[in-house]
């Protein structure tokens, strides 16, 4: 442990070959039928831990693999919710202008003036360490939600400010049409594939703020598993050099923050109307 670095000796009297093909422990093939057959398995009498295991011996492979549940959901629910009070707060002050989108407008400037990390870290700090690790998990995302919808708001906003003087409006409010009418079926659609693509490039941010709280200790906490939960056990020196396989949940982490950022990239570029 002084100079750490890990000194072990080979045991090569006792060979473990590793099986394939093999019958193992039961399992329900995606809940239709039972079967125990598998393509790899530890040799007999033997353990295998394809990617190492933590300190309590959990094996990391299959945490990593059940903690993508808990990070992407995070994401993708989060973005649903921003998504909803972005699109219903901006097409209303984009709409109504006047008051509405004065009062809109002071409040995004006000949310996208104060740093972004310290007020997630307030605010994930502010939830009681007594609730359940479900609420903690509603409470992180309702967070990362309440915190995002500025910038989509203020995107909404301006397209409608460009449409609501096109003669469809005037025809569907010459028609009797209701303010929630012409917003959610007229105004809406015609730029519904741009708010994809920002939704999209939106969830790294979402993923990214997740497992940043985690590894602080200011968001999800054990027994919940998540690839920030994971990264959290990796905080000192010793962990790095003794442990090193514990920085491997940061792989998954920053193969789906790219895969979501070229998607959302992709999108973008397809439905820009000046690309040719």
């Amino acid at each position: 442990m002084e100079t750490l670095r890990r000194t072990y000796q080979e045991d090569q009297t006792r060979p473990l070959p590793i099986r394939f093909f093999c019958s193992g422990e039961p399992y329900s093939f995606f809940g239709l039928f039972t079967a125990d057959n598998h393509l790899v398995c530890p040799p007999q009498g033997g353990t295998l831990f394809l990617l190492g295991t933590d300190r309590l011996g959990r094996d990391m492979l299959s945490r990593i693999i059940y903690g993508a549940r808990i990070s992407l959901t995070i994401g993708l629910v989060g973005v649903t919710l921003s998504f909803i009070l972005g699109i219903t707060i901006g097409g209303l002050a984009g709409y109504f202008g006047g008051w509405v989108d004065a009062t809109v407008q002071r409040v995004t400037e006000v949310l996208r003036s104060i740093p972004e990390l310290p007020l997630w870290l307030a605010l994930s700090a502010a939830l009681p360490l007594t609730w359940s690790p479900l609420l903690v998990y509603f409470g992180i995302t309702l967070i990362l939600a309440l915190l995002d919808w500025p910038g989509l708001a203020r995107a909404v906003r301006s397209k409608l400010f460009s449409l609501r003087e096109e003669d469809f409006v005037t025809a569907a409010e010459m028609l009797g049409a209701s303010p929630r009418r012409i917003i959610f079926r007229h105004l809406l659609p015609n730029f519904m594939s741009h708010l994809i693509a920002s939704a999209s490039l939106s969830i790294p941010t979402m993923i990214l703020a997740e497992t940043a709280l985690s590894f602080l200790g200011l968001g999800l906490r054990p027994p919940i598993t998540s690839w920030g939960v994971l990264l959290s056990e990796a905080q000192n020196i010793e962990a790095v050099a003794l442990y090193p396989w514990l920085l491997l949940p940061m792989v998954p982490v920053v193969l789906v923050v790219l895969a979501f950022s070229f998607v959302g990239d992709g999108l973008r570029d397809a439905v820009d109307p000046y690309q040719h």
